[in-house]
């Protein structure tokens, strides 16, 4: 799951990075009191998924294989 959270932050923020890059106009600063919203929004996003990637490689989620099913017996105790 983390890594499907990682890989949407990370896919928006460089959305928005290159929202900053190309998309900036005077009015867009004006609203944000002459910040760049987008890319500073963005960059912050890559790197909270950036966190999520070094969280998966450094404590990896491991499934451990079932038990095995103890014997079934029926109601008379036999099997």
């Amino acid at each position: 799951m983390r890594v499907v959270i990682g890989g949407l932050i990370g896919f928006y923020g460089i959305v928005l990075i290159t929202m900053g890059l190309v998309v900036d106009t005077a009015a867009d600063r004006a609203k944000t009191g002459d910040v760049n919203a987008n890319l500073w929004a963005g960059l912050g996003m890559v790197v909270v998924a950036a966190a999520f990637a070094v969280s998966v490689r450094l404590n990896p989620v491991i499934v451990e294989a079932p038990a095995e099913p103890a014997e079934k017996t029926d109601a008379t105790g036999s099997a």
